[in-house]
């Protein structure tokens, strides 16, 4: 059986604020294989956004923390790529497409161009 294309082990993802730490997705896990979709859904504030901006390290470190857990991706572990490494990586091959598709997407190329 193949390695998943996406591995999500245990994230948790924190906080720094000035009361304290707050943790803002509690060990979530979930792999996806090459081929399938995720949908992550919830009531605002669940932690959708972050967990998905945590995935591709876009988060402000700090305030923001990934206090444990592993993200692999094509079998590379993202949380010891540096940020050239992660540059290359994003948009070629892991991306995401934020709420406002206008902002996000070419309304004159198809879906499947904009994607591939």
């Amino acid at each position: 059986m193949p390695s998943p294309e996406l591995d999500i082990d245990n994230l948790t993802v924190s906080f720094h604020t000035p009361k304290g730490k707050l943790t803002a997705v509690n060990g979530i896990s979930f792999q996806l294989n090459e081929g399938e979709i995720l949908a992550l859904v919830g009531e605002s504030g669940c932690g959708k956004t972050v967990s998905a901006l945590s995935i591709l390290r876009l988060l402000p470190e700090p305030p923001a923390e990934i206090s444990s857990g592993k993200i692999l991706f094509s079998g590379q572990n993202l949380l010891s790529m540096n940020t050239k490494e992660l540059q290359n990586l994003r948009g070629h091959s892991i991306s995401m497409i934020f709420q406002d598709p206008i902002t996000s997407l070419n309304p004159v190329l198809t879906i499947g161009e904009q994607m591939a």
